[in-house]
């Protein structure tokens, strides 16, 4: 690579800059499950712009219908007009995924990313109970914007606010403090005790799988008990369905293989199928207490990405291929990640689904892994508070063929950084 063709970015473009320190190369086309940068190298991609190509890039279906659209000049702005491309996606969500699972939520496009849908969620949250804090958890994250970021974990995120963050708790989330203990033991005891201090939430706000804060995935019998509590306190349940939503562990939803009936879910990233921004925020109809325009903005419900996101849903979730697919990579990953877990003594794996990945005990090796991947062009992340642990997140549509040569390169990877013998091939 020409260290030149990088100088622009270097020069002109923010310090905030982050990805593009780990993989300095420009890359210019994509496809499936690979990237290619613009001298033609081929990297494989377990990183899915984190979570927003489930479908790949540049899906072929997708692409064909978003093609169509724009030589159509089909209504291109976000405005919240009625549009044939509106009508289509919700009539598609509705059909394929809310009625199916007996769900009522109505559905608002707060703004194109996940934070927007957060902070969304949590204005609801408020407006429907009359209250100002929400419980969040440890390690958690859920965006970058003020009241997302009071309710994220991570310290160094919560730094760049630059400003104090307002009525959010933190509270232990499942394991946090080892074995069987219960994490919902504080709660209970300062909701019940009117002279605890603390005034009842208006909202708990959880991931199922923690994608940022280092892969931790909740029990389901935890989860249930959450939920249980937030009912028998009259506060209200939001599952930040972000990154591990739209089938990325398995399932549609994160959780409803533990029969989870959440009052309001966030959407984004895979939401579109194509990686246009797109968000949305579900709640139920009894706390959708909003005045018209009371909660506006310009790029609510981008009309393109209306289009891929119906084709999406009528391609992958009218039937259960995909989910077939899901499980048998995900038991594929999770077979090649206990291997290299075994070659680390006190390593763990975490996650569920195609979003899985090692913590280890040496909180530098992910890293060094990370970026002996990339030296084998293989762009995988780190995860967690430490970025002690490496993260995979394929496409959903990979082929076992593509998976596993992806995943050699990551045993290679792997093997070198903790000084292993090298992988044995036929």
């Amino acid at each position: 690579m020409n260290a030149a063709n990088t100088d622009i970015f270097t020069t002109r473009e923010s310090e905030v800059r982050s990805y593009c320190r780990n993989w300095p190369v420009v890359f210019d086309t994509a496809k499936g499950p690979y990237q290619y940068t613009e001298d033609g190298e081929r990297y494989t991609d377990f990183f899915s712009g984190a979570g927003a190509l489930n479908y790949g890039h540049n899906n072929d279906i997708l692409k064909e219908a978003l093609l169509e659209y724009i030589a159509n000049d089909g209504v291109t702005h976000s405005m919240d007009m009625y549009t044939k491309a509106k009508r289509d996606f919700l009539e598609a969500f509705t059909e394929l995924i809310l009625a199916p699972r007996g769900m009522t939520h109505k559905i608002q496009f707060p703004g194109p990313t996940g934070t927007n849908a957060v902070e969304t969620a949590l204005k609801t949250a408020r407006k429907a109970t009359g209250r100002e804090d929400v419980v969040h958890f440890t390690n958690a994250f859920h965006g970058m914007t003020l009241g997302s970021l009071a309710v994220t974990g991570n310290a160094f995120k919560r730094a760049g606010a630059g400003t104090p963050l307002y009525h959010a708790t933190s509270a232990p989330y499942d394991d946090y403090i080892v074995g069987e203990t219960s994490d919902f033991a504080w709660l209970k005891r300062i909701w019940a005790d009117s002279g605890s201090g603390t005034n009842l939430p208006a909202a708990v706000i959880v991931e199922s799988v923690q994608g940022e804060g280092g892969l931790k995935a909740a029990r389901g019998q935890w989860l249930k008990e959450l939920q249980e509590l937030c009912h028998e306190y009259g506060v209200l349940l939001i599952v930040d369905d972000v990154q591990a939503g739209c089938g990325r562990t398995g399932k549609f939803f994160s959780f409803e293989e533990f029969g989870l009936d959440p009052d309001i879910i966030t959407l984004s990233k895979s939401i579109s199928g194509y990686g246009l921004p797109m968000a949305l925020t579900l709640m139920k109809p009894e706390i959708d207490d909003w005045e018209p325009g009371e909660h506006n903005g310009t790029f609510r419900g981008h009309n393109p990405a209306f289009v891929t996101g119906a084709k999406a849903l009528r391609t992958y979730w009218a039937d259960d291929a995909l989910e077939r697919n899901i499980a048998a990579r995900a038991e594929q990953l999770r077979s090649r990640l206990e291997v290299l877990a075994g070659l680390a003594e006190g390593s763990e794996l975490r996650g569920r689904g195609l979003l899985s990945g090692i913590a280890f005990r040496d909180v530098e090796v992910a890293e060094k892994i990370a970026k002996a991947a990339f030296a084998r062009k293989l762009l995988v992340e780190t995860s967690g508070p430490s970025s002690e642990v490496v993260k995979i997140m394929p496409p959903l549509t990979i082929t076992e063929d593509e998976l596993a040569a992806g995943l050699d390169q990551l045993e290679d990877a792997t093997r070198e950084v903790l000084g292993a013998p090298a992988r044995t091939t036929a």
